[in-house]
Order: C-alpha cells, then sequence, then structure tokens
C-alpha cells in the first residue's frame, strides 16, 4: 500500500524532473518537446509538484572561489552521545555556521557529514575550534579536503 504522506508522482514527472534538476531556467517549451508535452502541461506539473512538495526549493550553485571561498572540506563527524536530542542540537547549532553548507545524519562510519567551505586552511581551522572542539558532544571528526568538485 502506498504511503499517502508521498506525493505521487508519475514517469512524465519523472522525466521532467530529470531535466529540471539539471537546469532550472530550461523553458518549459523545451522540457515539453523532450517528453513530449506542450510548455503549459509542463508549467502545470511543475507547480503541482512544488505545491506538493517534491520540488522543494529552486536554488542557484554558485561557485564558492567567487566568493572567496577556495577550500571545500567533507568533515566526518563522531558524537559522544546520540540521543534524539543530542542529534538535534547538533544539527541546530551546525545551522548557525556559515561555512556548513550541508549537514546529514548518516549510518556507517560518522555520525553526521558536514560540507564545510572556507576561505583557506586557516578559516577552516578557525571554524573547527569554534564549532567542534569546544563542542563537548564532539568525540573525534575528520577531514577530507576536496581537490576537485563532480560535474556542473
Amino acid at each position: 500500500m502506498a504511503n499517502p504522506a508521498v506525493p505521487r508522482i508519475d514517469a512524465l514527472d519523472r522525466q521532467i524532473l530529470v531535466l529540471y534538476r539539471k537546469n532550472t531556467r530550461l523553458p518549459a517549451a523545451t522540457i515539453g518537446e523532450r517528453v513530449g508535452l506542450s510548455a503549459t502541461a509542463v508549467q502545470r506539473r511543475l507547480k503541482k509538484m512544488r505545491e506538493d512538495g517534491v520540488i522543494l526549493a529552486e536554488t542557484a550553485r554558485v561557485d564558492p572561489g567567487a566568493l572567496g571561498l577556495g577550500l571545500t572540506c567533507i568533515v566526518g563527524i563522531d558524537l559522544e552521545r546520540e540521543g534524539p536530542d543530542a542529534i538535534d542540537r547538533f544539527r541546530q547549532r551546525m545551522r548557525g555556521f556559515q561555512a556548513v553548507q550541508q549537514c546529514y545524519h548518516v549510518t556507517g562510519a560518522h555520525d553526521f557529514v558536514l560540507v564545510v567551505q572556507a576561505a583557506d586552511i586557516a578559516a577552516y581551522e578557525a571554524f573547527t575550534r569554534t564549532a567542534l572542539t569546544t563542542d563537548a558532544n564532539v568525540l573525534s571528526f575528520s577531514t577530507q579536503v576536496v581537490l576537485e568538485s563532480g560535474p556542473r
């Protein structure tokens, strides 16, 4: 039985989303040509997917270098205590740091994975001192420096 809380989308919606995720500025007429619908039908489906919460946000992907953020790090976080309150506190605390671009509560080797952007290694170290080493519930963290990002 389908979960009524999860919006239903059909094969055409999925095709539209594949194109739309790659480029939200792609005209509805172009999407329509590729999936076999009119521009109006594409616009109507996109509107419904926004209303239903299928499309959560439409954001701009900005070159970090243009903002003076030349360093991207993937940070694995291990917490001392992992109860619901501790997890919520950590997640909420990370929302307060502009350097944290993404915060994932995960399974596996770490409890959380962060994507952190900073101007340079000194700025990243300042972030770790402020955000991580002062948090009594952070048991440990490990950092991977991004050398190159994926497809654009």
